[in-house]
C-alpha cells in the first residue's frame, strides 16, 4: 500500500493526516503544518498558478519559522510573479497594501520598513496602494516584508492584477457597508434626536428621556465601533509610528463625544450628541468613499494594462490548435490570432497578412498592416485576417509589461511637491490639536457647557485632507492624460519640471526623423570595388545591431556573414568578414587618414578594410511630419529649439532648416552632448532632451526632464523621464501645455484648502459651527480639490498653432505621422553616431 504524497513538497503524507488545501478547485493532501500555512498563503494570495506551472515539488518549510504564513513568498517560483531584478544586485518587490487611507499611512510605511536590515528604499502610492520595495536578498527575505507590513495594521498581498481587483472590490464593499450602517444609524438616531430636543421644551418625562438616550446609544454604539473603525486603526496606527495623521482629530472627535455621551447616558446628567456623532462619521464616510473612488477609477485608468490580455492563447502544436494560459507562454512558441484576438505576447509575424491595432501602445488608431516579418506586441488587437506569430518574449518581457513598470514607477516616486505637503500636512495636525486645546480653554471660561462641542468642531473642521490631496490629485489627472495623448510619464518630477523649461534639445536619426533610412549612393574608393560586394558588406556588420541605420540595408542582409562584430557607441562598428577586417561609421573611425566627407545631400558612413578606406555610403532619412509642426509650437510656448547630433555630413543643416530649426550642432560626441547640455544648465537654462539611442543615455540622464521615443534602446528609456509612445511630436508642446495647467490647478487646490482652514477656524473656535456641519465642510472641501483636478483628464492641450493645423485638414498630417513600433535596439545597437 503506497502512502499519499504531499501536493507541496512531495514528501509522504503521514497516515491521519487531516492537513489539506484547496487547490484549482480540488482538495490537495499536505504532509505538515508549515505546508499547510505556505500552500494556504499562495492560494490566499491568488497565485494558484503556482502549482499548475511548476517544474518540481518546493522544499517543505520550516515550520518553526516565525512569519511562517508569509514562508511562501520566500520561494523562488513564487517571487517570479511580483518580484523583478533591480539594479546592483537588488531585487524589487511589488506589494499591494490594503488599509491605507492617507498620506500618514505612506509615511508609515516608508519610515518602518526603511529601517528593517536590507531594505534599500521604500516607494508607495496611496492612490493605487502599490508599493515598490528595493531590498537585498542576501540580507532579507520577501516573506519577512509581508510580516512587518502585517504587524502594524495593513493587509499584503502580491501585486498582481488579480489581487488588485479583488483588494478593490473588497475595499469599495467594506466601505459601502460601513457607509450603509453609518446611514441608517443616522436616520434612526436623528428620530430620537427630535423627541428629545421637542421633548425637553414641552416638559418630556423623565423615564421617557432617558428610555430615547438608552436607544440613541444602542443604535449609535455600531456607528462608532463598526462605521469609524478605520479612522480609530489608522490613528492608532500613525500614533504607533510616531506621526499625526489626519484621522487623529478625526477619532479624537468621534471618540471624546461618544464617550461624553455614553457618561451622560448612564448617569442621567448632562446633553447626548449621538445624532452628531452618527451624522459626522456618515458624512466623513460619504466623502472619502466618494474620494476613494475617484482614486480607483484613475489608477485602473493608469495602470493594470496587463489586465488587458487574454487569459489563454491559441498555441500551435503538431496536433493543431491547443489553447493554452498566457502564462505558459515561452519564447520560440507559434501561436494562432484570428480577427479581433487580442496578441498574447510580443512576437514576429511568420505567416499571414492583416491589419493590427496598436492604438494601446503607441496612441495611433489607424490599424498597422503586419506582413510576414513584422513585429506584434501584447495588448494590441488583430484586425481583419488571421496571422501565425512566433513568441519571442511573453509574460513579464513584453513590451506591454514594461510600459506598466514605467507607470507604476513614475506612480511611486514621490514628486517635491508631494513631499512637502505631507510634512506640511503633518505639522498641521500638530497645529490643529493645539487650536482645539485652545478653544476648549476659552470656552470653558466662557461657557463650559459649550466648550467641548467647540473644540470637536475646530477639530473636524480644520482637519488637512484637501491639503494632502491638493497635489497628488492634479499630478495623477495630468499624467492619465498625457497617456491618453500618447506620452508616458516615467518619472515623478516630469510634470514639475515642463513648466520651467526653456530649451528643448532633439537628437536626429530616430527622432527628427522616421528612423527608415534608405541608401542614397553608393561612392566606391578603390578602383575595382563592387557596388553589390560593398552593400553585402556593409550588411553584414549592419545586421548584428537594431539601430535605425540598419534597416537600410535590410535588402542585401544575408549575402554575407560577419563575425566578431564589436560596436563602438556614437563612432560605428567593426567585425571580421570571409577572413577581413571592415569598419564601418564615421570617418574619423572607419578610414586612417580620414578622407573628407563627401559634400553631396546624405549622411555618409565610411567603409574601410585592413588596407583603407574602401567606399562611401550615403543614406537618407524622412523628416517626421510633425517635426515641422512641433518646433514653432515649442517655440511659441518660450523654448528655444534646438538640433544636437553625431552626424558630421551637411544632412544635419539640411533636416533643420527643413524643421525650421535655427541653431544646430554636428559632429557631437556622446561625451560632447553631455557637455553641451550641462554648459546650457550652467548658463542658467532648463534643458529637455529628446532622444532614442544608446549614445543619448548621457544627455537624457543629464537633462533637466528628457523624452525617448518608443523605438529607443531599453537603457534609453529607462534613463527618461518620458516615452513617446506615438510618432507625433507635436504632443510635447501640449505636454508643457498641460503641465502649466497642472500647476495652475494645483496651485487652486493649496488656495482653497488654506483659504478655507483659514475661514473655518475662527468660526469653528467662536462656536459658530456645529459639529456635523463641520464634517460636511470638511468632506466637501476634500471633493473640491479633486474635483478640480479631475478636470485636467479632459484638459483641451491643442495649442493654437495645432488648432490652425487641424482646421487645414490635420487628418492628412496626422495619416503621415503614423508609426509602427520597432523592435528596442540591442544592447549592442548603436545610438545617433552618425
Amino acid at each position: 500500500m503506497t502512502s499519499t504524497a504531499c501536493f507541496h513538497c512531495g514528501l509522504p503524507v503521514p497516515a491521519g493526516s487531516r492537513h489539506s488545501v484547496t487547490i484549482n478547485g480540488a482538495e490537495r493532501p499536505m504532509c505538515c503544518p508549515g505546508c499547510e500555512a505556505v500552500a494556504g498563503a499562495i492560494v490566499a494570495g491568488g497565485l494558484d498558478n503556482f502549482y499548475r506551472f511548476r517544474d518540481s515539488r518546493s522544499e517543505r518549510p520550516e515550520t518553526e519559522s516565525r512569519d511562517g504564513q508569509w514562508a511562501a513568498y520566500d520561494l523562488e517560483e513564487v517571487q517570479r510573479q511580483f518580484v523583478q531584478q533591480g539594479k546592483d544586485g537588488l531585487k524589487v518587490a511589488g506589494l499591494l497594501v490594503g488599509g491605507i487611507t492617507c498620506a500618514a499611512c505612506v509615511w508609515l510605511i516608508e519610515k518602518h520598513l526603511g529601517k528593517l536590515d536590507g531594505v534599500k528604499k521604500v516607494s508607495v502610492n496611496a492612490s493605487t496602494q502599490r508599493a515598490r520595495i528595493a531590498f537585498d536578498p542576501e540580507r532579507i527575505r520577501p516573506g519577512r516584508l509581508f510580516a512587518e507590513l502585517s504587524s502594524i495594521g495593513y493587509r499584503p498581498a502580491p501585486a498582481t492584477a488579480a489581487n488588485s481587483e479583488q483588494l478593490i472590490q473588497r475595499e469599495q464593499r467594506a466601505a459601502l457597508r460601513r457607509l450603509g450602517v453609518a446611514g441608517l444609524g443616522t436616520m434612526q438616531v436623528m428620530m430620537f434626536a427630535i423627541a428629545l430636543y421637542f421633548g425637553a421644551s414641552s416638559g418630556i418625562d423623565s423615564e421617557l428621556q432617558r428610555y430615547l438616550r438608552w436607544v440613541s446609544l444602542l443604535v449609535a454604539t455600531p456607528v462608532v465601533l463598526y462605521a469609524a473603525r478605520p479612522f480609530f486603526s489608522a490613528a492608532l496606527r500613525s500614533l504607533r509610528g510616531g506621526s499625526l495623521s489626519m484621522d487623529v482629530p478625526v477619532s479624537l472627535a468621534i471618540g471624546l463625544a461618544y464617550g461624553a455621551s455614553l457618561y451622560a447616558t448612564v448617569f442621567n446628567t448632562g446633553e447626548v450628541y449621538f445624532e452628531s456623532i452618527s451624522m459626522f462619521t456618515f458624512f466623513l464616510l460619504l466623502g472619502r468613499t466618494v474620494e476613494m473612488r475617484a482614486r480607483h477609477r484613475a489608477g485602473l485608468a493608469s495602470g493594470g494594462l496587463a489586465q488587458l490580455l487574454p487569459l489563454t492563447a491559441n498555441r500551435l502544436d503538431g496536433n493543431g490548435v491547443d489553447s493554452v494560459p498566457v502564462a505558459a507562454l515561452v519564447a520560440g512558441d507559434p501561436i494562432l490570432l484570428r480577427p479581433g484576438d487580442t496578441v498574447a505576447a510580443d512576437g514576429e509575424v511568420i505567416e499571414g497578412a492583416s491589419g493590427v491595432d496598436e492604438s494601446l501602445l503607441s496612441g495611433e488608431s489607424a490599424l498597422q498592416q503586419k506582413t510576414p516579418g513584422s513585429r506584434v506586441y501584447a495588448g494590441s488587437v488583430n484586425g481583419d485576417s488571421t496571422l501565425t506569430v512566433r513568441v519571442s518574449a511573453a509574460g513579464e518581457s513584453t513590451r506591454l509589461s514594461a510600459i506598466e513598470r514605467l507607470v507604476e514607477r513614475a506612480q511611486l516616486e514621490k514628486p517635491q511637491q508631494v513631499a512637502l505637503a505631507d510634512r506640511v500636512a503633518g505639522w498641521f495636525v500638530g497645529l490643529v490639536l493645539l487650536a482645539a486645546l485652545g478653544a476648549f480653554a476659552v470656552w470653558w471660561q466662557l461657557d463650559p457647557s459649550r466648550a467641548f462641542w467647540v473644540a470637536l468642531s475646530v477639530l473636524v473642521v480644520t482637519c488637512p485632507c484637501a491639503l494632502s490631496l491638493a497635489t497628488p490629485a492634479a499630478l495623477a489627472s495630468a499624467t492619465l492624460r498625457l497617456q491618453q495623448l500618447g506620452l508616458l510619464v516615467a518619472g515623478g518630477q516630469m510634470l514639475e519640471t515642463l513648466p520651467r523649461l526653456t530649451r528643448a534639445v532633439f537628437d536626429k536619426t530616430g527622432t527628427l526623423t522616421r528612423g527608415e533610412p534608405r541608401i542614397l549612393q553608393v561612392e566606391s574608393l578603390r578602383d575595382g570595388a563592387d557596388q553589390q560586394r560593398i552593400l553585402d558588406l556593409a550588411a553584414a556588420l549592419e545586421s548584428r545591431t537594431n539601430h535605425p541605420l540598419a534597416r537600410a540595408f535590410r535588402a542585401w542582409s544575408g549575402n554575407l556573414n560577419a563575425r566578431d562584430v564589436q560596436v563602438h557607441t556614437g563612432r560605428g562598428l567593426e567585425g571580421v568578414v570571409d577572413g577581413e577586417h571592415y569598419r564601418l561609421g564615421r570617418a574619423d573611425f572607419a578610414g586612417s587618414p580620414a578622407p573628407a566627407v563627401p559634400e553631396s545631400e546624405g549622411q555618409w558612413l565610411l567603409l574601410a578594410d585592413s588596407s583603407g578606406p574602401l567606399a562611401w555610403i550615403a543614406l537618407g532619412d524622412q523628416l517626421r511630419p510633425s517635426a515641422a509642426r512641433a518646433v514653432p509650437e515649442l517655440e511659441s510656448a518660450g523654448l528655444r529649439v534646438e538640433l544636437l547630433s553625431g552626424d558630421q555630413s551637411g544632412e544635419v543643416q539640411r533636416l533643420a532648416a527643413a524643421a525650421g530649426i535655427r541653431h544646430w550642432h554636428a559632429g557631437a560626441s556622446p561625451e560632447q552632448k553631455l557637455e553641451h547640455i550641462r554648459q546650457l544648465q550652467r548658463d542658467g537654462e532648463r534643458v529637455l532632451m529628446v532622444g532614442d539611442g544608446l549614445n543619448d543615455v548621457p544627455v537624457l540622464s543629464g537633462a533637466d526632464a528628457s523624452v525617448a521615443m518608443i523605438s529607443a534602446a531599453d537603457l534609453a528609456q529607462s534613463r527618461a523621464d518620458a516615452i513617446l509612445l506615438s510618432g507625433d511630436l507635436g504632443v510635447l508642446a501640449q505636454a508643457v501645455a498641460l503641465a502649466r495647467r497642472c500647476r495652475t490647478i494645483v496651485r487652486q487646490n493649496l488656495a482653497w484648502a488654506l483659504g478655507y482652514n483659514a475661514l473655518a477656524l475662527p468660526l469653528a473656535a467662536c462656536g459658530l459651527v456645529p459639529p456635523w456641519a463641520a464634517a460636511i465642510g470638511m468632506s466637501v472641501s476634500s471633493l473640491v480639490v479633486v474635483l478640480n483636478a479631475l478636470r485636467l483628464s479632459r484638459h483641451d492641450t491643442d495649442t493654437p498653432l495645432s488648432r490652425r493645423e487641424r482646421g487645414r485638414g490635420r487628418g492628412q498630417a496626422e495619416g503621415a505621422t503614423s508609426t509602427t513600433l520597432s523592435p528596442n535596439p540591442s544592447p549592442g545597437g548603436r545610438g545617433e553616431l552618425r
